[in-house]
């Protein structure tokens, strides 16, 4: 897909859904009361980015990838990984599959992968596009995917139309792309419930990097650590040696896998015209209006 440097985009479609759902006031159809205001402004957000990059060097390959569960090998690591999470809202459930047929019906590659999360099926698209030569932006705010920018890689919040990239990456976790895993690993996070090591937040984290480099420095110097300017070294010291399984366990559930086997899926990423009747038919289902339909058309013809 990346022969002659095309322009890849990759989008994070799970995480941008429940954006969408939290973003947005409810919308239920009228006939039923099904739930649709997330499908609808999932829907705006891609039409509004396609078109909008509707240009000489914009995008010709795009991908949807979406979570294939709420499983991944990543909990048979850690039990406790994600854990803390609530279940989906229940109005959310049933546009899951809505979203996979609105990304279809714009003629969009869906993918998703059993066993995997959408983070991992992007890296690896992403890597093999950029090792290929091939530019890729990936639409998402995850944090844990900025570990993969850089080099031909970037992201975006269209959210916040904001692009990220090294620098933006460096504000957010105080060092670059290439050390974000052990910033994450060392501080942890509550939200996937990854324990890190307790004690040692994102300033700590980076701070130890900023000096030593690197995890494997850091525990070779472990001795060394009042050498710099962090408070309660000592205690720092005791929480490595006490959590160093932790730590390890950390880093596995942090890092994104860039090499999971997929299928060749290139020519599927090839932007085509837009089925006006499949989304004519599923949005008339829906009964969402005729603005998207409209969006449908004016991508359509852009793309022919």
């Amino acid at each position: 897909m990346s022969e002659d440097k095309d322009p890849i985009i990759l989008v994070d479609g799970s995480s941008y859904l429940y954006r969408a759902y939290h973003a947005l006031p409810p919308l239920t159809r009228k006939s039923d009361g099904l739930p649709v205001g997330a499908v609808s402004g999932f829907c705006n957000m891609l039409n509004r980015y396609i078109e909008d990059n509707n240009r000489p060097d914009g995008p010709t390959h795009v991908a949807v990838i979406f979570d294939h569960s709420s499983h991944s090998f990543r909990n048979d690591i850690f039990d406790g990984y994600k854990a803390n999470r609530p279940p989906a809202p229940e109005d959310l459930v049933p546009q899951f599959p809505l979203t996979r047929e609105a990304t279809k019906a714009f003629n969009i590659a869906c993918e998703e992968m059993e066993g995997f999360e959408a983070d991992d099926m992007i890296a690896t698209l992403a890597c093999q596009a950029r090792d290929a030569g091939g530019r890729v932006t990936i639409i998402s705010s995850d944090k844990d995917l900025m570990q993969l920018v850089g080099d031909g890689i970037e992201m975006y919040d269209a959210m916040k139309n904001k692009r990220i990239d090294r620098e933006g990456v460096f504000e957010k976790f105080g060092v670059y792309p290439d050390r974000v895993i052990d910033v994450q690993s060392l501080a942890g996070d509550s939200v996937d419930n990854i324990p890190g090591v307790p004690g040692i937040g994102k300033k700590t984290a980076a701070a130890l990097l900023e000096h030593f480099g690197n995890l494997k420095n850091i525990y070779l110097n472990i001795d060394n650590l009042s050498d710099i300017n962090v408070r309660g070294s000592k205690t720092i010291k005791s929480k490595l040696n006490e959590h160093s399984e932790k730590l390890e366990v950390s880093r596995k559930l942090t890092a994104i896998y860039c090499d999971i086997e997929t299928e060749d899926i290139d020519s599927e990423l090839n932007l085509k015209a837009v089925d006006l009747e499949g989304v004519t038919k599923l949005f008339d289902s829906l009964q969402i209006g005729t603005a998207l339909r409209k969006q449908a058309e004016r991508i359509s013809e852009k793309r022919k």
